[in-house]
């Protein structure tokens, strides 16, 4: 592992938390009623989206939650980028129902949902009054005991101590957290993981690489993000063709979701960088698939940034199992950046035109990425006229550099 580090890291005082037990393992979600209860909840709201409930992929976690003798209160109403009138629906139930803890089932839709319901349930107003910017309320309270379970491997919202919720009169997203919104329990279990069809796999898997790659070389990185980003990013690079090729490879649905909690726990403490800026911000103004939008953008950000800290983007071409010994720092770097882009080739990742964005948006979206604090984390400096190569390179308008 390389010791350089940045001069802005160096200068920085560092907090690193982790308020989440994880707990994990091949049929861990038939434990989860007594674990829930082990936190004081006798009654609880179960948080997932209508698929997943449809599905019947909630149904295991129901069950053991009551013949542990809670009472389930169900909110299978998630939406993906959920917005703030959807927590307001959420956290008026949960006060009706006089719920004591919440359930999180599904992606980070859900999880992120949970977590604002929970600071409804535990502050005055709105989870907007909330929101992790200048000016706004400090969340104050611990939020009610809160256990998340991924049915995907990618957000790594389970462990990380942020929502991103969407405010549609501003058409942006923004976060709220801190350590009082980390849940309190994350239980893993890649059962729930196989009926993930392989697109989903795609971009939750290239999601949890992003935070992976962004949060072990922004400015702001320390030696135990350093550390979970690089064993995420091994995990990642190894299983993710086999996660996509065979849904029901146990032991490759196990290695993601450890990959994408390890990824989580990077991103939690700190910030990501570019890819996304660029996604949380689009994703404020047409409704595209987080992850999804995030691997289509993960092979112009890495071209543009490998410049910035070129000696970790060459430990990266390590951890993606690249052969680096007859390299260069420089090749080793440009060699993490192509490997990106056969991934998301082989991974059949549809571009930003054909999940709807139109490259007449690139003014707008420069403006948009510049206005988000996880540009500040970036390797590399930028600003409009830089975001502007970037999406003209997501949009194949400018030529490939590597």
């Amino acid at each position: 592992m390389t010791l350089n580090m940045k001069v802005e890291s160096m200068h920085k005082f560092h907090t690193f938390e982790i308020p989440t037990v994880i707990k994990h393992g091949i049929g861990a979600v038939k434990h989860v009623g007594e674990e829930v209860g082990a936190l004081g909840v006798s009654k609880a709201l179960l948080v997932t989206d209508p698929g997943i409930y449809k599905a019947g992929v909630a149904d295991p976690v129901i069950e053991s939650l009551k013949e542990a003798g809670i009472e389930v209160v169900l909110f299978n109403k998630v939406e993906p980028n959920p917005p703030v009138r959807l927590v307001n629906e959420g956290s008026t139930i949960y006060k009706k129902e006089n719920c004591n803890g919440l359930v999180a089932v599904g992606g980070g839709s859900s999880m992120d949902t949970a977590k604002a319901i929970g600071v409804e349930a535990t502050h005055e107003g709105s989870v907007l009054d909330y929101e992790a910017a200048d000016g706004k309320k400090p969340l104050e309270n611990r939020i009610p005991p809160l256990t998340t379970i991924p049915t995907t491997a990618g957000t790594g919202s389970e462990v990380t101590q942020w929502a991103v919720i969407t405010d549609e009169e501003r058409e942006f997203k923004f976060n709220t957290g801190g350590p009082l919104i980390a849940a309190h329990l994350t239980v893993i279990d890649p059962e729930l993981h196989v009926s993930m069809p392989p697109h989903v796999t795609a971009m939750t898997g290239i999601d949890a690489l992003a935070h992976a790659i962004e949060c072990y070389t922004m400015k702001f990185a320390q030696p135990i993000t350093d550390a979970v980003a690089l064993m995420a990013i091994e995990y990642g690079a190894h299983y993710i063709r086999r996660a996509f090729a065979d849904g029901e490879d146990l032991e490759a649905r196990y290695g993601m979701a450890q990959a994408a909690m390890l990824a989580g726990l990077s991103y939690g403490s700190e910030s990501a960088g570019a890819a996304h800026a660029m996604s949380q911000t689009l994703g404020g103004i047409i409704p595209v698939a987080h992850g999804q939008c995030v691997a289509a953008m993960m092979g112009p950000v890495m071209e543009f940034n490998w410049k910035g800290y070129p000696e970790k983007f060459a430990r990266i071409a390590k951890a993606f199992g690249i052969d680096t010994s007859n390299m260069s720092t420089e090749e080793a770097a440009k060699a993490s950046v192509n490997w990106m882009y056969d991934l998301v080739e082989d991974l059949e990742v549809p571009t930003l035109e054909e999940q709807g964005v139109s490259p007449d948006m690139i003014e707008r979206l420069s403006k948009e990425a510049m206005k988000d604090p996880q540009t500040f984390g970036n390797p590399r400096d930028l600003n409009e006229k830089t975001y502007n190569w970037i999406y003209k390179r997501c949009f194949n308008l400018t030529p490939k550099t590597v």
